[in-house]
């Protein structure tokens, strides 16, 4: 399945590299920066960054704070690149609110840093001006992308799917932007869960089906004959159009067979 206009295909994109080791997230990541014309590669280690590094020069790291090889990925960056005769700058990412762990996230050159779970506006907004300012490249972004039948408009939270126009409040965005990023796979209600309210969210029982069922009304999706979100009895969710995260080192990067 093709994503447009947006699919970052060209030597011009800008050029995102992101050290996490969870594949739900890189995935989000990665659609949500195509509205930036992002090309975005990734990797779950250190090792697997350097050899990114190797034949590759990114505009800006998209750096998991609380990830083991974080601090020797910043050093590395500091000291080798040579791309505009300057550092990568870098967005960090961190579970933990405190404090002290954003100070030490600043000392040690990150440029600014999002909480996660995070709203894909937000992280869009922070990687254009970060990258923008550290490279001069000024590109447009592209608010809406294509993701089969469906359009995502991410700065005005809407969709245009059939004809309609629906308006999604922030959280069914974030949702439908968790499901969409892995579509055709199957998503767990605990992956959707800290996806998008975070693993110290004390959550009711059914608040994953609830926001999943609101979503569905809104897109007018039966569940009975699904249209864009399936239900995959004991095991979550699936978004029926693809979407495949060709970045992603150590994920599946076939896309599956939608689903009819």
């Amino acid at each position: 399945m093709t994503i447009s206009p947006a699919s970052p295909v060209d030597a011009d994109a800008r050029r995102a590299l992101v050290l996490l080791d969870r594949p739900v997230v890189v995935d989000l990541i990665e659609l949500t920066l195509n509205h930036g014309v992002f090309l975005v590669r990734a990797a779950a280690n250190f090792a697997d960054v350097k050899a990114i590094l190797d034949v590759w020069e990114p505009h800006i790291a998209i750096v998991d704070m609380d990830h083991d090889d974080s601090s020797d990925l910043l050093v590395h960056l500091g000291a080798s690149n040579t791309l505009a005769q300057s550092r990568v700058p870098v967005l960090g990412l961190t579970r933990r609110g405190d404090l002290s762990t954003k100070l030490k996230a600043f000392e040690l050159g990150v440029d600014d840093i999002v909480a996660v779970p995070f709203s894909p506006e937000e992280l869009l907004a922070r990687a254009i001006v970060i990258s923008r300012r550290a490279s001069g490249i000024h590109r447009p972004m592209v608010p809406s992308i294509k993701i089969g039948e469906m359009e995502i408009d991410i700065l005005n939270r809407e969709v245009r799917a059939g004809g309609s126009i629906i308006h999604l409040s922030g959280i069914e965005q974030g949702l439908l932007y968790v499901l969409a990023s892995r579509g055709g796979r199957v998503i767990s209600r605990e992956e959707i869960l800290d996806a998008v309210w975070g693993t110290d969210f004390v959550a009711e029982s059914n608040i994953v089906d609830r926001h999943v069922r609101s979503l569905r009304i809104k897109l007018q999706n039966d569940y009975r004959h699904p249209r864009f979100i399936e239900t995959v009895p004991s095991q979550g969710y699936r978004f029926i159009p693809t979407f495949t995260n060709r970045g992603w080192a150590g994920g599946q990067n076939e896309p599956a067979n939608p689903v009819n």
